[in-house]
């Protein structure tokens, strides 16, 4: 009854609609209407202004350059933007250089001689030998947000306590020393969130020489009060929560190469996960800090609310597909290899947002662990437990790192075709990764690093990785010479020890577009890529400022070697309008500053 209804229903709107349009339901159409008149012209409307040049990249020139007085200083380079004053670590005397970079410093033109002229003055702030009645050791980082600066500083004892030390006074370029607080043991790395609200150190907790001394890694969190001071204390997050974790961490490409189960000078030898965690280096937002764990393979992601802490293992990167030299033999000589992998251990990272999502990005740097103590001879060294003697070094405690010919290849795994092969004889690899069960024998190789920057989406998944750009890149400028060491010219000397070693890293905003900046420590070279959008990244260019000349090393004023850290400042704070690329290159002693060009 209700499906009928329905129907009479519907017979009855259609009839009522064919009578409301004037027609039947079969009736003829009408005569078609004249076409009615032309309106009216409306006014013109105002030109638009012209459209602006789409970005097609950039390009970098020296136009500044510092000495600091010796090499191995300019490691961690900062800027105060409202003085325009770059500051330097100098850890060989234990000094923070202080540049000036103003408009009557710091030319708009590309330098005539940019590998041998310095023309930026430099002087210095000299740190107190003590505090608390502690001796202190050399300086390993700086920070700076508005008029504060952060400066970390670990024990001369490097298994104690180490502190920050905080200057004010920036804004008037007049900085003096505030306060100190106590952190972690060997804080290696120290940063501000982007409100200044916090002050966030890594505290690298590295054990004694002869690893009988080994304190938790850790992160101190240092808030910084309404005043502009820092508070007396700091909070500690520790990662002894994950120590019964091993095993879990291990399944995520981590690992944890330490010699638990020797005894050395006596002590057995019983590493716990938080005393194996290192902390490398922090990027931070607000509310969020990434904290790379460099030996460890793995970054952990702290909620700077509640202090709580997770961590991701990062993986391996497979070299099957991907060109890569493994063979120091004076040329480029890339291969494709079965069975070898890298394991990225990222030094520096850095962050942004695409969408409102937060990428992270790493250096892959690589990092192998090496401990020497003192001993008479090779039968005390033996006898102390050390692994081997050398007259120069001292007695082996701990080295994680073998040749691939050294390794035991489990029958008929990939390690024993890459073996067979013998082009990977000489590559230095980690014990830490690929023999699961522990009976001595590995199914593949473990590279350090990656050699390559990666982009990490907020899951811990791989967005972008550069693959063998590097290489590929610095082999069809350099021929030969590239894979260079960083105080020495000799071609091709690192490609079977991490070859460029990618360490330094930076992101900015120039015009429209995200640009990430990275340095590579041996050879020198700093590569650009357009990472404005995270799942369509492009290379954009390469940039050295080394003389290559075959035989000359550091000491012949070669040019910027090392790079280290490096610092983006934007068109806003610079004293030349245009960006600025901030270089500390620790080898050379040198800051050097680039000036970027949108083209």
């Amino acid at each position: 009854m209700a499906a009928q209804n329905k129907f009479k229903y519907g017979l009855l709107a259609l009839l009522v609609s064919a009578a409301l349009t004037g027609c039947g339901l079969d009736g003829d159409d009408g005569e078609q209407g004249e076409t009615g008149a032309q309106g009216e012209q409306g006014e013109q409307g105002e030109s638009g202004a012209d459209g602006t040049d789409a970005s097609l990249g950039i390009t970098l020139d020296v136009v500044a350059r510092a000495y600091l007085g010796n090499q191995t200083a300019a490691e961690i380079v900062q800027y105060h933007a409202d003085t325009q004053t770059i500051y330097a670590t100098n850890g060989d005397i234990n000094t923070i250089a202080v540049i000036a970079a103003g408009s009557d410093n710091i030319p708009t033109s590309a330098m005539d001689d940019p590998i041998g002229t310095t023309n930026l003055t430099v002087t210095d702030i000299t740190l107190p030998e003590e505090v608390d009645g502690v001796t202190l050791g050399s300086l390993t980082s700086i920070a700076i947000s508005g008029d504060l600066m952060a400066v970390a500083v670990p024990a001369d004892t490097k298994t104690d306590n180490g502190y920050v030390l905080f200057y004010n006074g920036l804004d008037s370029s007049s900085p003096v020393f505030l306060d100190q607080v106590e952190v972690g043991a060997l804080p290696d790395m120290v940063t501000f969130t982007p409100d200044g609200g916090k002050v966030l150190v890594a505290n690298e907790g590295e054990p004694s020489s002869d690893y009988t001394v080994d304190p938790e890694g850790s992160i101190s969190v240092i808030n910084i009060l309404a005043s502009g001071e820092p508070e007396e204390s700091a909070s500690t997050i520790s990662f002894t929560d994950f120590n019964d974790e091993q095993e879990t961490l291990l399944s995520q490409g981590m690992m944890f190469p330490n010699p638990s189960g020797r005894t050395i000078n006596g002590v057995e030898i019983a590493t716990t996960v938080a005393q194996d965690l290192e902390p490398e280096y922090i990027t931070a937002t607000n509310d969020i800090a990434y904290v790379s764990l460099q030996e460890n393979n793995g970054i952990a992601v702290v909620d700077l609310e509640d202090l709580s802490v997770e961590i991701v293992g990062l993986g391996v990167k497979s070299w099957s597909g991907l060109n890569i030299d493994i063979q120091e033999d004076g040329s480029v000589s890339f291969g494709q290899y079965e069975g070898l992998y890298g394991v990225y251990q990222p030094d520096t990272i850095a962050n942004y947002t695409w969408k409102d999502a937060t990428f992270v990005v790493t250096a892959n740097e690589g990092d192998a662990r090496e401990y020497f103590f003192d001993a008479d001879d090779e039968d005390a060294c033996l006898t102390a437990g050390g692994l081997e003697f050398d007259e120069d070094d001292g007695c082996l405690a701990y080295l994680d790192e073998v040749k691939v010919e050294d390794l035991t290849a489990e029958a008929n795994s990939e390690l024993a075709t890459l073996q067979a092969n013998g082009e990977a004889d000489d590559l230095r690899v980690t014990i830490g990764m690929g023999d699961a069960d522990g009976d001595g024998e590995y199914d593949a190789a473990y590279a350090y690093g990656a050699r390559s920057f990666t982009i990490w989406d907020q899951n811990g998944l791989v967005v972008f990785d550069s693959g063998d750009d590097f290489e590929r890149i610095t082999a069809s400028v350099h021929g030969e010479l590239f894979n260079n060491g960083d105080d020495e010219n000799e071609g091709d000397s690192r490609s079977e020890n991490k070859g460029p070693e990618p360490e330094a890293l930076t992101v900015g905003v120039v015009g429209d577009r995200t640009y990430a900046f990275i340095g590579t420590e041996r050879m020198g070279g700093i590569f650009v890529y357009d990472v404005t959008n995270p799942y369509d990244v492009e290379f954009s260019e390469y940039i050295i400022n080394r003389d290559l000349t075959e035989g000359l090393d550091a000491d012949d004023g070669i040019g910027d070697l090392a790079p280290e850290s490096l610092v983006f400042v934007s068109a806003d704070d610079s004293a030349t309008g245009v960006p600025l690329l901030l270089v500390g290159n620790e080898v050379s002693g040198t800051v050097t500053v680039w000036q970027i060009t949108e083209l």
